[in-house]
């Protein structure tokens, strides 16, 4: 059984069975449309063309229902509409502006972050509202098509090796080794990463089973080149069965206990990608991952393989080349210019050979003149020494 982190179907169906006859909060006729769709997305109908068919995940139904709710609520605050299907082309072409600028701020203070998903989910939710009218007859305008859905890149923690080296040792004995296995593996955490059993590992702990029904992509065995060791005294020193899980975590005290680890380490200044120290996750670790192994690997593809990527621009947007530096060398240089003379030699050698070669068929035709010659010679002395 795949262990979900973050609980989202029992979110989802706990929140449907307390909102089953209305949405709180919200005007009746925000409440009727939003639970429709979200009826009809649990179930797969009126999909949009582009989109994948089939049901819509538990992840994905939490996080329509949350922006819905919230377009419902910000749409009354803002436009004093009741319905999200009333908002116009310029009201929310400005409102998504303001979001992104951060004129519309969050309970906190703090701007939004990801508008794009926002913008996004927006737009799902309009294009279905267009199928379902069309169904019945009336054409309903794409108030969306103007909508900024470009991503943006949020701010991560960028740990050098050094950096790494430093956190694991100032971490308790559980964490160095999470730590380690979360740089080598570049694991999706903590999705993938609570679902590892012991049973996953392979060749006496050096390569690790990502098994396909946990992975967000696809399925991979990959090398352990950095934590192999660490692991096998791991689960010795915990005497963990085959079928235990690796890491018995909860996500948010993981979180927690590492923002610590790393104030205390590090200070409260700012990483090379953009974050604070004290603000790491589990999740920045397979950003750092990549910027460890992208120098390391030889082939795009292997490196995507490890990681589970089917596109290869997620590697410049999980390092941004943070770590990469310029290796070429003299010697490189030298070994390019003894190339360049090898090849030239090779060029001079070949052609003496052809000179060679036509030398040889040249003396060879010239002995076959002469042995022409010298038979029809000793077939004369033959007829004069007959004669005489």
């Amino acid at each position: 059984m795949k262990i979900d982190p973050h609980k989202n179907k029992e979110r989802w169906i706990k929140w449907k069975e307390n909102n089953k006859l209305r949405i709180l909060r919200l005007s009746k006729e925000n409440s009727d449309i939003i639970l429709k769709y979200l009826k009809e997305m649990e179930k797969g109908i009126n999909i949009s063309p582009v989109s994948i068919k089939g049901s819509r995940s538990y992840a994905r139904l939490n996080s329509l229902r949350n922006r819905l709710i919230f377009f419902a609520i910000k749409f009354k605050e803002m436009y004093n509409l009741d319905s999200i299907i009333k908002i116009n082309e310029e009201q929310l072409i400005s409102f998504f502006s303001d979001m992104k600028r951060g004129d519309i701020k969050k309970i906190d203070g703090g701007n939004y972050k990801s508008v794009d998903t926002y913008a996004k989910i927006f737009k799902a939710f309009w294009h279905w509202h267009q199928k379902v009218n069309k169904k019945n007859g009336d054409e309903i305008p794409d108030i969306t098509i103007d909508l900024d859905t470009s991503p943006e890149k949020p701010d991560w923690v960028y740990l050098n090796e050094e950096q790494v080296k430093k956190l694991c040792d100032n971490a308790k004995y559980e964490y160095k080794v999470l730590i380690m296995f979360l740089l080598d593996t570049g694991i999706r955490a903590p999705t993938e990463l609570v679902n590892i059993k012991v049973s996953d590992l392979y060749k006496d702990f050096k390569e690790l089973q990502i098994r396909e029904e946990m992975s967000k992509t696809f399925g991979r065995r990959i090398k352990l080149m950095l934590c192999s060791d660490l692991l096998k005294d791991y689960i010795k020193n915990k005497e963990l069965k085959k079928e235990d899980y690796l890491f018995k975590i909860n996500p948010l005290i993981a979180n927690q206990y590492l923002k610590r680890l790393a104030l205390k380490v590090f200070g409260n200044g700012v990483s090379e990608a953009g974050a604070k120290y004290c603000e790491i996750s589990l999740y920045d670790f397979r950003h750092i991952s990549c910027c460890y192994w992208l120098p390391r690997y030889k082939s795009e593809s292997a490196l995507k393989y490890r990681f589970g990527w089917k596109k290869s621009d997620k590697i410049h947007y999980y390092s941004e080349l943070l770590g990469m530096k310029d290796t070429i060398s003299e010697e490189d240089l030298l070994i390019d210019v003894t190339k360049t003379e090898i090849e030239k030699r090779l060029l001079k050698t070949e052609k003496d050979k052809e000179i060679l070669q036509e030398k040889i068929e040249s003396m060879e035709k010239q002995m076959g003149k002469i042995l022409e010659l010298l038979k029809v010679l000793g077939s004369k002395v033959q007829i004069i020494e007959v004669e005489n």
